[in-house]
């Protein structure tokens, strides 16, 4: 299996490519130096082979290489970020790090 992750920037989104075919992607929205992770998904056919989490691990890099801050509003990046706080958690902005440990699924910012 040949897994590929790229960034998608016309569609506002990193794909995943295995042996060619879109097996996953997650959704994104850019505002203000923050890049809000909205939606994950991967196909049926590509569940359970780590799709998914090799997608957030190469979407989390790029923003850390950006230097923009995260606002996982799709309950599985938030998830992700739960489960490596020590990687990924710095790249929350402080006011949401408590609702995304807190596993209320995701954090929605403050208006």
């Amino acid at each position: 299996m040949s897994l590929q992750i790229d960034d998608n920037p016309e569609e506002h989104r990193y794909e995943a490519l295995v042996d060619g075919k879109l097996a996953g992607f997650i959704q994104y929205r850019l505002q203000d130096g923050r890049m809000a992770m909205v939606h994950a998904e991967v196909e049926p056919a590509y569940e359970g082979q780590g799709v998914g989490s090799e997608m957030a691990t190469v979407a989390l890099a790029d923003v850390r290489e950006r230097g923009l801050k995260l606002v996982p509003l799709c309950p599985f990046i938030a998830s992700y970020v739960r489960r490596h706080p020590d990687r990924y958690l710095d790249l929350v902005p402080e006011p949401l790090r408590e609702k995304v440990m807190a596993g209320s699924g995701h954090a929605e910012p403050e208006r």
